[in-house]
């Protein structure tokens, strides 16, 4: 927004009334409640055009966790004489550094309260692992790069997580996270797109095979976002620079409204966050649910080599990806936007999961390659059900900050251990049809299903005794409540 159109904007605005009584008049300190109104509708604007980087950040993310599968189709394993599991193997040692550093990554977050230095500072390191990725020439060079790229890059996606929380209200964050999430489904289509130009393009040229190119190129795109991300991210509504003294007071309100308590004088580094985490029981519950359907959705990481198995070459393959993940990017928006108006996470999750078991029913039934294509979209699709889950996350454990950050993180840790198990489930002596591979996760995206189903009736038990409490001290009007 410009300095003119800033003047303009503010002379919309009306004027402060300061004659009503504070206790009479709840919004007096933003001039009553058609000014805060619109206050709040140019700090949401202001914030979400900022946070809009962390999609872009995502998708390179993304891009560099996963791009050792398209290398794969152009003499990746060959190069590097991988054997046996090596590859896999490769895959699943980044969630190991991934898991370890996620925890602690957003306790020093939340402490420091500056996540557009850090954020982009791992982003940055993560880029130069990436490009170091290419020049390895053995497993264990290829095994120590790919261990330390998920240990840097694990400090992204929780910590994206927990600033979008500490901004957004419940009814807000779902879509903020579904569009977030849009950056790792849309990164499936356009690495997959810049992959095949990459690979069909580069191949001897400088003297470097194309894969090698593929990590060079995707690398140090990274790197150049991660410089300008600095001075595009948002910090938190206590320790951003930007705001106006009025904004910076709506903002916190706005959490302190919406949690229902004002949660915000918590200050950004008290050490019992972990503590609060680890002895909720409902914390390793969620966990748990997550990391069912963390090796259900496993597939994505072989999407390349599912796709080969329609038949058609290199280049036709890695472009055939794209689609399935451009539906799953337009349906996972619409499924977000539905649940954040509806207030309903439960449905929204579980019908995404089972139209995914949809899926893998036809891939494992047919070898039609019509109907074997379609399986992949409807597989695809079951990234929707899984954003309204991240959403459902933040909403389940709002409070104190400090708890929530730790549980965030937590959660998404030990999520990872679906990836590094995921990553065994689709060995090359079960293709083409891989029916096993897809036997697994049919029953596991059902095993989380029924996990959500009784993490439903949790909440609901938890909003009845809220209820009971308010009718008890004679609240007419009604608190906070758990989405279900």
């Amino acid at each position: 927004m410009s300095a003119n159109e800033e003047k303009d904007y503010e002379k919309q605005l009306p004027s402060p009334t300061k004659s009503e009584d504070e206790n009479d008049f709840p919004d007096a300190e933003f001039g009553g409640t058609e000014r805060r109104k619109l206050i709040e509708k140019k700090l949401i604007r202001k914030i979400d055009l900022r946070m809009s980087i962390m999609i872009i950040i995502y998708i390179l993310n993304y891009i560099d966790r996963n791009n050792a599968a398209a290398a794969r189709l152009r003499g990746f394993e060959a190069d590097l004489n991988l054997k046996d599991n090596e590859f896999p193997t490769l895959l699943s040692i980044l969630y190991v550094g991934y898991i370890i550093m996620q925890i602690p990554s957003n306790m020093f977050l939340n402490y420091i309260g500056k996540p557009s230095l850090y954020l982009p500072a791992c982003m940055a390191i993560w880029g130069a692992i990436s490009c170091l990725t290419g020049i390895t020439h053995n497993f264990v060079g290829a095994l120590l790069t790919r261990f330390f790229l998920g240990f840097v890059e694990a400090a992204f996606y929780p910590g994206a997580l927990f600033l979008l929380s500490k901004w957004y209200k419940r009814n807000e964050l779902g879509l903020r996270t579904a569009i977030l999430f849009c950056g790792n489904i849309i990164s499936n289509a356009f690495g997959a797109l810049m992959a095949s130009g990459i690979l069909s393009g580069m191949q001897g040229k400088l003297g470097h095979a194309a894969w090698r190119w593929l990590f060079f190129i995707e690398g140090a795109l990274t790197v150049a976002v991660a410089i300008l991300a600095v001075f595009i991210l948002p910090d938190f509504p206590t320790t951003t620079r930007w705001l106006t003294p009025e904004e910076r007071a709506l903002a916190m309100k706005r959490m302190e409204e919406d949690a229902g308590v004002g949660d915000e004088g918590e200050t950004e580094g008290h050490g019992n966050g972990l503590w609060l985490a680890a002895s909720d029981g409902w914390v390793w519950f969620f966990a748990l649910m997550l990391t069912s359907q963390v090796v259900a959705l496993s597939f994505n990481a072989y999407f390349p080599t599912l796709s080969a198995t329609l038949g058609y070459n290199r280049t036709v393959t890695l472009l055939l990806c794209a689609p399935p993940f451009v539906f799953s990017a337009i349906v996972t928006f619409i499924v977000s936007r539905h649940s954040d108006k509806t207030g309903e996470r439960f449905y929204h999750a579980v019908i995404s999961f089972g139209v995914g078991i949809l899926g893998f029913v036809i891939a494992i039934a047919t070898m039609n390659t019509a109907a074997r294509y379609i399986s992949l979209f409807l597989m695809a699709q079951s990234y929707a059900g899984f954003v309204v889950l991240f959403a459902w996350m933040s909403n389940s454990f709002p409070r104190p900050p400090s708890k929530r950050a730790v549980a965030l993180a937590l959660i998404n840790a030990f999520s990872q251990l679906g990836n590094i198990s995921g990553s065994y489930v689709w060995p090359d002596r079960w293709g083409p049809t891989y029916r096993k591979s897809y036997g697994i996760c049919i029953a596991t995206s059902g095993c989380a299903i029924v996990m959500c189903w009784i993490f439903r009736m949790h909440l609901q038990s938890l909003n009845k005794k809220l209820e009971a409490e308010e009718a008890e001290k004679g609240i007419k009007t009604p608190g906070f409540r758990y989405l279900v």
